[in-house]
């Protein structure tokens, strides 16, 4: 049966880099069935002139699952699109939203927002070779001294007249000169109602809201306004909290969320297939630490994983050792 992404994003992981790998997926794939899980971005150059190939794998178990591109090159894009649709992912994304220098200097991530036509150009180029997968955009709601008020609806325009029927809008400025990639993510101001705005401005476009949204309460409040939000940082340091009862809050699934404890030990076939492979425990584990956040023993569960879990040999019987000791 074919993936319906757009349903999916109803709730959304943000593509976070270092963070939304192929381990942290299957981890939160656990707590949601239905939850639209996206990859790390991946530059179509390390793709198409890099050979990187590996970087988009991923498990079948995954899905729905989007695969997030970086790029400023058309035919690049293009290619590295088509590349991503031949490995089977449900959705294919461009970002626009990146403030980090390295992005800035590949002329690509936020600093497109400066150039909108330029985008048209790349995400056409993208449906093209992508057919049938929804191409969608990430963006910000400006940068740098732009009038967001009037640049964000300018450029939804122009990706709606190019095709485009789905993005993800953070609901902060990107500072390029001035303010770290981290305090881009704090110290812009929110302006959720300007987001809210382009809801109903653009009512035939699916809109998702990013940005900020740290609750379960949150994500429900938004979606009174919005088609999506899109959850990044608490995610993943509280993913339980927004994952764990997903199903049922967003997506009204009747079965029965499993507990903290039953997510931990559904990771043991990953974790097996993962060391099998070569891997080590903690490069699961670390995406497992939150698991429980505001929980009795919360600090012992992660102080076990993190001290042990890169130890030679170390396995999941690490895991079933840490879930009692972090009652005691």
């Amino acid at each position: 049966m074919k993936i319906n992404a757009q349903t999916a994003s109803r709730l959304s992981v943000a593509p976070m880099m270092d963070w939304t790998d192929r381990n942290c997926r299957v981890f939160h794939r656990v707590m949601s069935r239905h939850a639209l899980l996206y990859t790390e971005m991946v530059t179509a150059p390390a793709l198409v002139r890099g050979g990187a190939r590996h970087l988009i794998a991923f498990h079948a178990a995954e899905h729905p699952v989007a695969v997030q591109l970086g790029g400023s090159d058309p035919a690049e894009l293009a290619t590295a699109t088509a590349m991503c649709v031949d490995e089977g992912y449900d959705e294919v994304n461009l970002n626009v939203g990146c403030p980090s220098d390295r992005v800035q200097s590949g002329a690509f991530g936020a600093v497109l927002m400066k150039s909108p036509d330029l985008v048209a150009a790349c995400v056409s180029a993208m449906q093209e070779a992508a057919g049938d997968v929804p191409v969608t955009v990430k963006c910000r709601i400006g940068v740098d001294d732009q009038d967001a008020h009037v640049v964000l609806p300018a450029f939804i325009e122009v990706m709606r007249d190019a095709g485009i029927t789905r993005m993800q809008i953070h609901a902060r400025k990107a500072w390029l000169e001035g303010l770290s990639p981290k305090q881009n993510r704090d110290v812009p101001p929110l302006d959720y109602d300007l987001v809210h705005a382009m809801k109903v401005r653009f009512p035939d476009m699916h809109l998702s809201i990013n940005g900020g949204i740290a609750t379960m309460a949150q994500v429900k409040e938004e979606l009174a306004h919005m088609d999506g939000v899109m959850v990044g940082r608490a995610a993943y340091h509280t993913p339980y909290d927004i994952l764990g009862n997903a199903d049922a809050e967003v997506f009204g699934d009747p079965r029965p969320p499993l507990s903290r404890e039953e997510v931990a030990l559904a990771m043991e076939d990953h974790i097996g297939r993962h060391i099998a492979a070569g891997g080590k425990l903690a490069q699961v584990t670390r995406h497992m630490l939150g698991l429980f956040s505001g929980q009795p023993g919360a600090r012992r569960w992660k102080r076990i994983l993190s001290e042990r879990g890169h130890k030679e040999g170390a396995d999941f019987a690490l895991v079933r050792e840490a879930l009692p000791l972090r009652e005691m």
